[in-house]
């Protein structure tokens, strides 16, 4: 893989090569506490400039409770024009077992949006016939520590439906698991694991729906930029998809990449270079 371009001073940089962007959330706007105010700023500044901005999240949580997070955490709704999550592609795995019984790993009520008008009732595992994973159970949780359990998952041949494809995010100043760490885990034990968020293509269509509803005309994909800060599922997820990125570095790759100190371009290539995205940019924090 060739550098990417030089470390871009922000969004604006790039801005008029794109007509639509394709945002993830967690890491990019947020940290799973509060909004990053320049990120904020750089999509308000984007729209207001004629962009239409779509986030796309591996949230396990339906698009509604989403935006009403955000607005808690400072992310202003004039900075995106819709948003569309893993769990919205997710409820569509989830209804194909309509009146039957699924096991939930994951917080106990946080994720009850998720289910909300589907005919399932929730389980112990052996009662189950698929297992549904938002998130682990704390975020002092390990996959490891899910073992023991994924046996007898795997003892009764249940599928699972991963709701949240991302293995680790940013938390305030920790990196904690995601639901994605317990599906590799299981699916490396044998067992049968289905994702429909990052970098799965279903998500990425509705994202590129919603954004050419937002211009209210066809876009072209040469005219769409996705920007992320995993390579698993972003970066993957816009190479497959088959648009650029704009690739954040000061978010679970920071300390690997010195983000925020020196930052190597070849570093970063090569860091990139197993999902074959195309760079647009790198930077530390989503700016303008």
């Amino acid at each position: 893989m060739s550098l990417p371009l030089p470390q871009i001073s922000g969004l604006a940089d790039l801005a008029g090569r794109y007509d639509a962007v394709l945002s993830d959330v967690w890491g990019v706007v947020h940290n799973g506490i509060a909004a990053f105010p320049s990120a904020v700023d750089a999509l308000l500044q984007y729209r207001r400039a004629g962009g239409k901005v779509v986030f796309i999240t591996n949230a396990p949580r339906p698009s509604a409770p989403l935006i009403d997070m955000l607005d808690r955490f400072g992310v202003a709704r004039e900075a995106y024009d819709a948003i569309v999550s893993s769990g919205d592609a997710t409820r569509a795995m989830i209804a194909r077992y309509s009146g039957r019984a699924i096991h939930h790993i994951g917080p106990p009520t946080e994720d009850d949006a998720l289910y909300d008008g589907l005919d399932v009732r929730r389980t112990a595992a052996d009662l189950a016939e698929v297992v549904i994973v938002t998130d682990l159970d704390t975020d002092d949780d390990t996959p490891e520590m899910y073992r023991e359990r994924a046996r007898l998952w795997l003892a009764r041949k249940l599928p699972m439906i991963c709701a949240n494809p991302d293995r680790v995010v940013e938390h305030g100043d920790k990196i904690i698991y995601c639901g994605g760490a317990l599906g590799d885990l299981y699916a490396a034990m044998g067992g049968m694991v289905h994702m429909a968020g990052k970098p799965y293509q279903p998500i990425y269509e509705e994202a590129f729906r919603l954004a050419e509803v937002a211009a209210d005309r066809p876009l072209d994909k040469s005219r769409v930029l996705a920007i992320g800060d995993s390579v698993r599922t972003d970066a993957t997820g816009a190479a497959q998809f088959g648009i650029d990125l704009l690739f954040v570095t000061g978010s679970i790759h920071a300390a690997e990449l010195d983000a925020f100190g020196k930052p190597s371009p070849q570093a970063i290539a090569d860091l990139v270079a197993p999902s074959r995205a195309h760079l647009a940019g790198f930077l530390p924090r989503l700016s303008w």
